[in-house]
């Protein structure tokens, strides 16, 4: 812990200093750093939930409700890594709940956060794993991990870099409900206790389905509108490729990058594939002439799973390790991934092997799945997902799980 404590001390100008530079370039509002310094004014609050950015905060957003609904008096902070996460959930406009973004992991920023808000309970959020913040809560109350995910890649890392800063850490924990089987047995070997294990959990199988209205109607029928979801650098090219040549399948891609600051950047690419496009941030709608709509704003993923017939996943063709299938899946939107998904391995192995899915070896074979992928065949995959993804479990046993330990 030493040294790691020695590490982020030295790197503590830099991180002020890239927050500085977000905050003059735009990507962050007035007091961003004074959030990430743990120094900005605080009303206080009993409670810390900490996830990194949009996802996984949305999809924890039905267990800050619940914990407010069965405790009402509770206050609580919501951090995050994010500009747009904060944004989030400040707009969510929820009783008793403030967002911030998420102090350094330094000593001093995190000593500084948890005495002005006056924290007593730490709740992270799938790999949010940060040693200080978990070592400092530690000694003012329970420290709680949600729809914990530890792939082997990351276990790996792990054991190699700082098995001792893991298995500190892990033991610090109180409660850990892991998302899987594997990442609950690889918390175990790296160190977390076993008497410390909760119900397990799949956050992003909780995610609620967005109500609010679409922007604009469906331009094209449902089966022939395809969707690209968090895309990655790397991937977009094979994609827009693909899908040029399976045209006689699909009038109309969805290209929604996993970053809307890289905008400009897939801009260019649709432009030298040659395929006409509007622009989701310009405000524009897709037209009778339009092929590619860049959907290149964060918080309406949802309206485009709604859209599409077939949602192909993004960060399966890149080292990312996949992005959720219970999203798209919820909207009956039929699943296409590449070969790596290890952030979900266990759950993509359940549905490729009942038809739930389609996996695709590489981006070469992308185009002749599209092409095969009739309206009938979405359908079917589709139906297959719902029946292996059902309802999602552990979410009750998880929130009494907690209440116990709030109230210890």
């Amino acid at each position: 812990m030493w040294l790691y404590r020695l590490i982020l001390r030295i790197a503590a100008p830099a991180l002020a200093a890239h927050a500085l530079w977000q905050r003059l370039t735009g990507r962050t509002g007035p007091g961003a750093l004074s959030e990430r310094l743990g120094i900005a004014p605080t009303p206080g609050a009993a409670v810390w939930l900490h996830g990194a950015s949009n996802g996984e905060l949305a999809s924890a957003r039905w267990l800050i409700e619940r914990l407010l609904a069965a405790r009402p008096e509770l206050s609580m902070v919501v951090t995050s890594n994010s500009a747009t996460a904060r944004a989030m959930v400040a707009g969510w406009d929820l009783p008793g709940v403030t967002a911030r973004l998420a102090p350094f992991d330094t000593p001093g920023a995190v000593a500084r956060f948890r005495t002005r808000w006056r924290v007593r309970v730490l709740i992270v959020l799938e790999n949010e794993l940060w040693p200080e913040r978990i070592a400092q809560m530690a000694l003012a109350g329970p420290v709680m991990a949600v729809g914990a995910r530890m792939s082997e890649r990351s276990a790996s890392g792990w054991r190699r870099r700082a098995p001792g800063l893991i298995a500190g850490t892990l033991r610090r924990l109180t409660l850990v409900s892991a998302q899987d089987a594997g990442s609950e047995a690889r918390l175990i070997a790296l160190g977390l206790p076993q008497e410390r294990i909760g119900p397990r959990l799949m956050l992003k199988a909780h995610t609620a389905p967005m109500t609010a209205a679409a922007p604009f109607p469906a331009p094209a029928p449902r089966g022939r509108i395809l969707l690209a979801a968090s895309t990655h650098t790397g991937e977009e090219a094979a994609i827009l490729a693909a899908f040029a040549a399976a045209r006689d399948r699909f009038d109309l891609l969805i290209l929604a990058p996993r970053h809307p600051r890289r905008s400009a950047e897939v801009a260019g690419l649709i432009a030298a594939a040659g395929l006409p496009f509007t622009t989701r941030s310009a405000g524009e709608a897709p037209g009778p002439d339009t092929v590619v709509y860049l959907a290149d704003t964060m918080g309406e993923m949802a309206h485009w799973y709604a859209m599409a017939g077939t949602t192909l996943i993004g960060g399966t063709f890149c080292a990312a390790g996949g992005h959720t299938p219970y999203e798209p899946a919820a909207f009956n939107s039929a699943l296409l991934h590449g070969p790596s998904v290890h952030n979900f391995a266990e759950v993509f192995a359940a549905l490729d092997a009942a038809g739930g899915a389609v996996a695709i070896a590489d981006a070469a074979a992308l185009s002749e799945a599209l092409r095969a992928f009739t309206p009938d065949a979405q359908a079917a995959c589709a139906a297959a997902a719902a029946q292996v993804l059902g309802t999602p479990e552990g979410g009750e046993a998880l929130l009494a799980a907690i209440l116990i330990r709030l109230d210890a």
